[in-house]
């Protein structure tokens, strides 16, 4: 969301700073419609084109993925004249063991995931200030604030005066050792406030963990915070624009944690200038019209490979953070049907890296038949030595109506071996799960949506973001709560497909600070990459049965040499197939053939 709404000095309902703990709210059914099918986007035959409008009771129609639990918003966190009211919007997801921390304008409540099928709330924080992402690490939880409502003691009463000392604009660090007992032990300070943030853990120092800070709202006066500059103009040198903020949090001692830098990532190299980049406005005739690159909205850090991808309002920018203290711009790119860029996602080994644009803001709807399907979409670059080459689009198929808020927002992989897959919220289009493994043709293969909040009146509500979270999806909706979701196969994911994602566990998620994902060996990893070789014909049908009955009957065996030798066998007579595809003796695909192969020799190393 990268429109700031401030419209209040406080909020309208809640209690005074601290932990108000909440009874469960009830939970919401949701009158499911049947199977749908990839639509175009003007097209009639998609269950979600109709459907019947409501708050708390709105027609839902699903695709291969199923809503397993809901949790409505808590008392306190929601205001029931104005569902979609900035003063509560849910936000962001941060995810720790069992606990999902889930964001909010408003402050933040903990839910107990442990049974997905019925989570449990834990806590709630009234501590508004908006926008409330969140982050996680061991026990520190991280959160944004740029709202000049903001206070340093959480406190509900805002901060109605122009130069205030109790105003909080930065990211608050919090102690959750005790989920049911946060307690603040830290407040960074910032001229621009925190949007996002971004974790980084320093690269040989586990005791050091930077916060990349992203500011998109204006900067305040030196008079209420040193060194602040609120001079927009690239000839100030000084000028707290056309930076980032990099917080450094020593671990031991979290209450120290201080601003430590704020790199001119946007410099021109050339001449120095620290407005490098794109300078607002339109590429040209019936093009759109782009952002400024003055700021980052969110950058994701991927520390497995060294590189973070930036969102950064007029460009899409590719940083190495080998040095986290000292990011290093690689890369840029442009993109004439862009107007703000919002946020990044990598792929699992790093060779691609998906933007979105967030056109009209998130509060538009910008997801009608009329809108171009290339207009508040995803590009999908590939990464090739270091830069960005664009590869194709991506846009939630089905159109929605001129009541509903729709653009690309935020997701995350779902970590299927073999393939890249995303699961994505898109606002009031709904949770979009598509796969992009040929980057120049992404298609969808499961959804979920809602009718709109209002059948009359543009009201904000619908998927702030939806993440993959040890085997679910778990989404924030801004106006209605908490969503637990499961996908389900169908006909371009099957069952082996999920039973191999449902191997990944982590103990924890951030999506900014983005993990490498890895497989066990097991039966049915090897069997989902049979699967894909299936579906891409990449074999005769008489051998892919008989790979199928081999890897059974290998599984039924005892563990020992026999079945070891067994499955080495197996991965050799594999590479055999892909040599003679190699050579043109047969026709297949050798990349999936050997992928299995790989597959099956992990499992016979693995073999007691």
């Amino acid at each position: 969301m990268n429109e700031l709404r401030d419209r209040s000095p406080g909020m309208r309902a809640g209690g005074r700073l601290g932990t108000v703990l909440l009874l469960l709210a009830p939970c919401l059914a949701l009158p499911f419609e049947g199977e749908g099918q990839n639509q175009a986007r003007a097209g009639t035959g998609d269950p979600r084109i109709g459907l019947r409008a409501g708050w708390m009771d709105a027609e839902a129609a699903a695709w291969n993925m199923e809503l397993v639990s809901h949790r409505d918003r808590p008392e306190g966190f929601f205001d029931s004249l104005d569902p979609g009211s900035f003063d509560f919007a849910n936000s962001d997801l941060a995810f720790r063991g069992t606990h999902v921390f889930a964001g909010s304008y408003a402050g933040f409540n903990v839910y107990d995931i442990a049974n997905p099928a019925s989570p449990e709330l834990r806590i709630s924080v009234a501590c508004p200030g908006g926008q409330g992402d969140l982050s996680i690490y061991g026990d520190l939880l991280f959160m944004s604030v740029e709202q000049t409502r903001g206070r340093v003691d959480c406190g509900l009463e805002g901060t109605p005066i122009e130069i205030d000392p109790a105003r909080f604009r930065g990211v608050r660090i919090f102690d959750v050792r005790d989920v049911e007992r946060p307690v603040q032990v830290a407040a960074v300070q910032t001229c621009r406030g925190s949007h996002t943030h971004t974790l980084v853990p320093h690269p040989t120092n586990d005791r050091i963990l930077y916060v990349y800070v992203s500011g998109t709202s204006t900067a305040r006066s030196g008079e209420e915070l040193a060194g602040c500059v609120p001079i927009t103009s690239p000839d100030e040198p000084n000028t707290s624009y056309w930076s980032i903020g990099v917080i450094e949090v020593p671990l031991d001692a979290p209450e120290d944690s201080r601003l430590v830098a704020e790199p001119r990532v946007f410099a021109d190299s050339a001449t120095g200038s620290i407005a490098g980049l794109w300078p607002g406005g339109d590429h040209g005739p019936g093009t759109q019209v782009t952002r400024e690159t003055i700021q980052c909205h969110d950058i994701t850090a991927y520390p497995e490979i060294g590189l973070a991808a930036g969102a950064c309002s007029g460009n899409g920018l590719l940083f190495d953070i080998s040095d986290p203290l000292n990011p290093v711009r690689v890369d840029e790119v442009s993109d004439t049907n862009f107007s703000y860029w919002h946020s990044a996602t990598f792929n699992n080994d790093g060779t691609k890296v998906i933007f979105t644009d967030e056109w009209g803001g998130g509060s538009a709807p910008r997801c009608q038949a009329t809108d171009p399907p290339t207009w508040g979409a995803n590009a999908v670059f590939n990464v090739v030595n270091r830069k960005l080459l664009f590869a194709g689009y991506y846009k939630l198929p089905a159109p929605q109506t001129e009541t509903e808020n729709c653009v690309a927002h935020n997701g995350s992989l779902v970590p299927v071996p073999g393939r890249d897959i995303k699961v994505q919220a898109w606002y009031q289009g709904g949770v979009s799960v598509f796969d992009f493994t040929d980057p120049e043709r992404p298609f969808e293969i499961a959804y979920l949506d809602r009718g709109p909040v209002s059948e009359t009146e543009l009201m904000l509500g619908g998927y702030w973001s939806t993440y993959w979270y040890n085997g679910f999806i778990y989404g924030s909706e801004i106006a209605r709560g908490l969503d637990v979701l499961r996908l389900a196969p169908g006909e371009f994911l099957t069952q082996n497909e999920l039973d191999a994602a449902n191997l990944v566990r982590q103990d924890e998620f951030n999506p900014q600070n983005q993990p490498h994902l890895a497989w066990p060996a097991a039966f049915p990893v090897a069997r989902a990459y049979l699967d894909q070789l299936i579906r891409a014909e990449g074999v005769p049908t008489v051998r892919a049965e008989e790979i199928a009955a081999e890897l059974a009957r290998i599984e039924a065996m005892g563990d020992g040499e026999a079945k070891r030798s067994q499955l080495a066998n197996l991965a050799i007579g594999l590479w055999e197939d892909a040599r003679r595809v190699d050579e043109g003796a047969v026709e297949g695909d050798e990349a999936r053939i050997r992928a299995l192969a790989g597959a099956i020799l992990d499992l016979a190393a693995a073999q007691p």
